[in-house]
């Protein structure tokens, strides 16, 4: 449930708390309706007033564009449905499921076009944020939004109908139960008699949270920008046939063919997944770029820390996306104590150190460490399998401390097994 609904939250940026102004109004009216790409005028010329609503507004719209964005992309190029099993997906075998894309007549794709598609999603993640940043300044708004009623239109025919809001979506994943209120019923909305409480699923919204969003951003834009900076056709070419079965890629006639171990489906599978690990070898196309994702994952922790800056200093306690210590936490049996703070500070400290090089990655075969500064800024090819095996880690290996669990015990001893859950939370 914890990760459902912070699901919801990050998968198609919720929004705002309760004291909305016009600018939030106008914010929650075009999530809720699913024409958030016709809103961004008006927020933007808010924006400029200067209006931090309207900015938190701006910014948020063009996060929700960018994945209404690239859900329309992949519609139009026959993505294969959520339905399909994922381990079949992933593995490239049916397993009783047949890969159909969910277009039934979708566009042909090239390599080309997959970059342009990956390219307009990583700049509109980067206007987003543009947004937030302006609207973490300064400012005491709060606009209280559902997340679960935002509605996106996902097929791009011009409706988001009632099938296409997150709270579907995330409802198509599995079972979630509500986000109770501070004072309400446990989880589950149920009370002593048979009639289901209201579920009350807002959240608020305000300065804390539009750096928390601009954090996000660069949580989804850094292997985003990963990709792009390298080479990847011979992997698309050989493997991704698998994820658009009907647009035309080399290998789309070639899914199932003859049998050489099991069946034609699996074997052809197999085979798909022995291609896909041999061309996981990407020259570096763009080394600034490369260096450039150096830069968005510590913007990342530079924004978790002012993010808890602004944690820490509010006042009030208005369904926090995430609270303070004196806060209540929305999610069931999952309280931020300071222990928790001082533990993400500890982390966030460490993580640093890794991305400036200090702290050493450890690597299976070498006593030396693998020094990830001096690979995103040096390096000119990405070899999956070599940098795994040993060799292709060779130029970036180097003398220091490496990390170990001690280096995350606070996270450890107080996240425990719940720390991708937190981590999540946090960004």
């Amino acid at each position: 449930m914890k990760r459902n609904i912070l699901a919801a939250a990050a998968l198609l940026a919720l929004a705002v708390p309760a004291m909305a102004g016009e600018a939030g109004d106008a914010l929650i009216e075009h999530l809720y309706a699913g024409t958030a790409a016709e809103g961004l005028a008006d927020a933007g010329r808010a924006c400029d007033a200067p209006d931090q609503e309207g900015c938190f507004a701006l910014g948020l719209l063009k996060f929700v564009t960018a994945y209404e964005g690239l859900a329309q992309d992949l519609y139009r190029y026959g993505a294969t449905t959520p339905g399909t099993s994922p381990a079949a997906m992933l593995l490239g075998l049916n397993m009783g499921v047949e890969s159909i894309p969910a277009n039934p007549n979708p566009e042909p794709l090239t390599y080309e076009g997959l970059r342009t598609v990956l390219g307009d999603f990583l700049d509109d993640l980067d206007r987003a944020r543009t947004g937030f940043d302006l609207a973490s300044i300064e400012g005491d708004y709060v606009i209280a939004i559902d997340p679960f009623k935002v509605r996106i239109d996902f097929n791009g025919d011009g409706q988001a109908g009632e099938g296409e809001t997150l709270g579907a979506l995330i409802g198509s994943m599995g079972e979630f139960t509500d986000i109770p209120a501070p004072d309400g019923p446990p989880p589950g909305g149920k009370t002593k008699g048979d009639t289901p409480a209201p579920v009350d699923t807002t959240i608020g919204f305000d300065r804390a949270d539009a750096i928390w969003f601009a954090g996000y951003s660069q949580v989804v834009a850094a292997p985003v920008d990963l990709l792009l900076a390298h080479d990847f056709s011979d992997f698309f070419n050989a493997y991704l046939h698998r994820a658009f079965p009907k647009s035309g890629l080399p290998m789309q006639d070639y899914s199932s063919g003859g049998m050489l171990f099991m069946d034609p489906e699996s074997d052809t599978g197999i085979a798909d997944i022995i291609a896909a690990i041999h061309t996981m070898n990407f020259p570096v196309l763009d080394t600034a770029r490369l260096a450039g994702v150096l830069t968005r994952l510590k913007s990342i922790t530079a924004l978790s820390r002012q993010n808890w800056e602004a944690i820490l200093a509010e006042t009030d306690d208005n369904r926090e996306l995430v609270p303070s210590p004196s806060q209540t936490s929305l999610l069931p049996d999952t309280p931020v104590t300071q222990e928790t703070v001082d533990a993400w500070m500890a982390t966030l400290d460490t993580v640093d150190e890794v991305l400036d090089g200090k702290l050493l990655v450890p690597h299976w075969r070498f006593k030396q460490g693998f020094d990830l500064k001096a690979y995103f800024e040096t390096a000119t090819r990405t070899d999956i399998v070599m940098l795994i095996t040993g060799s292709g880690a060779l130029p970036y290996l180097k003398d220091g401390p490496i990390a170990d669990g001690a280096s995350f015990a606070e996270a450890n001893r107080v996240f425990g097994t719940n720390w991708l859950n937190y981590a999540f939370w946090f960004n």
